[in-house]
């Protein structure tokens, strides 16, 4: 059994391990945990009633929080018109430069977008960043050639989710320094995000189970009728 320390514990009193809490409730109730010497991320963590075996019933998507992510997100951009694109605010921008490096083990990067035409060449690296959840992608809005708003839109806070080979997701929702208020309209924005992002006719539990925490202290199990 894994050892807690005293801080973990005492941020666990007063958390029913039988109660499903409220969006509010719970957000109250990480705002007032004890603090470390960073600002921790705040997560949803949630375990999907899907077969994550069937690609029918696969569930990604992005949500952009109405208050950001409080992320720093470093973008790269697969393009045949880097300076173009580093103008634009991207971190890292080219082709096949960036691939050979990635191909070499580079991965400092947050975020990949690519042009419509990069895509042809940023597929020979689909093995190296399908598994790390990199790959540029239509349905994530990560393959556009609106590059301005592109990256923009990852600057401000869009976020990216997508479900793991158990049918479970983390989503971020924002920083323990946020209000909790806009903790809570990002949580909704997001909650409503992943609820849309139910796949065409299936039928049964969509979300088994919810939580929401900080990176270093105890969940909250929330109600998951706030996903109907």
């Amino acid at each position: 059994m894994k050892k807690r320390s005293k801080r973990y514990l005492s941020s666990s009193e007063g958390i029913s391990e039988t109660k499903d809490y409220d969006l509010q409730e719970a957000l109250d109730g990480i705002s007032k945990q004890n603090k470390v010497k960073f600002d921790e991320s705040v997560e949803l963590s949630i375990s999907l009633g899907v077969d994550p075996k069937q690609s029918s019933q696969s569930v990604r998507g992005t949500v952009k929080l109405p208050h950001g992510s409080g992320k720093d997100v470093k973008v790269l951009v697969f393009t045949e018109k880097p300076e173009e694109a580093l103008k634009l605010g991207a971190d890292h921008a080219g082709l096949e430069d960036l691939i050979a490096k990635i191909k070499d083990g580079w991965t400092d990067f947050d975020v990949a977008l690519s042009t419509t035409t990069a895509m042809k060449s940023v597929r020979s690296i689909a093995r190296v960043l399908g598994p790390r959840g990199l790959m540029p992608t239509p349905k994530a809005g990560t393959v556009t050639d609106n590059l301005e708003e592109g990256i923009n839109d990852v600057k401000s806070g869009r976020v990216e989710f997508k479900m793991d080979k158990t049918g479970a997701m983390a989503v971020l929702i924002g920083k323990k320094s946020f209000s909790v208020d806009q903790l809570l309209e990002n949580a909704n924005t997001a909650i409503s995000a992943v609820s849309s992002s139910k796949p065409d006719g299936f039928k049964g539990r969509f979300v088994k189970s919810a939580h929401i925490s900080s990176t270093m202290n105890p969940s909250y199990r929330l109600n998951s009728s706030i996903f109907n």
